[in-house]
């Protein structure tokens, strides 16, 4: 199993080194912006390494929404961002799965997320496989219950979408992390990246603030098995910068092999 970060977009492969990474995940444009991704130098050099790649996509992103403004230029950023992930060579583009205002039906999220899809399918379709991650908040949140994800895979599982599950999003969300790879793999078919994260907050608290493994509210043991379980790559998204993610590195590694 494969362990990483999530780094800095500047030098990704110096960065996996200074941390002892396998894997990196990077924002290839401003996470908070609208902007397409602007081609990178070293991409030939990402894409020919030994490092697996994974990109996140911009926090903006939310095709669920009924808001026209944000849902159409979200279903057009994720397809430039799929086509720019793929010459980097990445394994796979997260996105959130997004939320709903808040009068509205949350089947109408799920059927915009169909829609993402099939849009992408009269372009040529997503050059880089979308991965759709749980989130941690929202009452209208298409991906935070498992009983709304179940909704949200009958809608756009047969499009071969795939899952990272997201621990501290998951605990804070409400969702118990003890037997949670069977009950995503009873949704979605599929877990293709972890993001292992402790997290800042209590059970069920809707705060996505993560935390290093040995120090937040999870117990890391649940976060070493779910990625056991899974035997997907992982990626922390943890505090601390290098020396603060090289240490949950180590320590899953060190689970790991035990």
């Amino acid at each position: 199993m494969r362990i990483g970060a999530h780094v800095d977009p500047g030098d990704p492969l110096a960065e996996a080194h200074a941390r002892g990474a396998e894997v990196v995940q990077f924002f290839l444009a401003d996470p908070q912006g609208w902007k397409d991704p602007a081609p990178r130098a070293d991409a030939d050099q990402i894409k020919a390494s030994d490092v697996q790649v994974f990109i996140h996509a911009p926090y903006v992103v939310n095709v669920a929404t009924t808001n026209n403004r944000i849902r159409i230029p979200s279903r057009k950023l994720l397809l430039s961002h799929a086509n720019a992930a793929a010459t980097v060579g990445a394994s796979g583009l997260i996105v959130h799965g997004g939320h709903m205002l808040k009068d509205d039906d949350l089947a109408t999220g799920f059927e915009n997320w169909r829609k993402t899809f099939a849009y992408a399918a009269e372009q040529g379709g997503f050059a880089t496989p979308v991965l759709i991650e749980n989130t941690a908040s929202g009452d209208k949140a298409c991906a935070r219950r498992f009983d709304a994800l179940a909704r949200l895979w009958d809608a756009v599982g047969e499009f071969g979408v795939g899952f990272c599950l997201d621990t501290c999003h998951a605990h804070a969300g409400g969702e118990d992390l003890i037997d949670i790879v069977d009950r995503v793999m009873a949704i979605t078919g599929r877990i293709d990246l972890i993001h292992a994260n402790g997290s800042r907050d209590g059970f069920d608290s809707g705060r996505d603030r993560h935390d290093n493994l040995q120090s937040g509210m999870i117990d890391p043991k649940l976060v070493v098995a779910a990625i056991r379980a899974s035997g997907a790559p992982a990626v922390v998204e943890t505090p601390g910068g290098a020396e603060g993610q090289s240490g949950d590195i180590a320590y899953l590694r060190s689970e790991l092999t035990d």
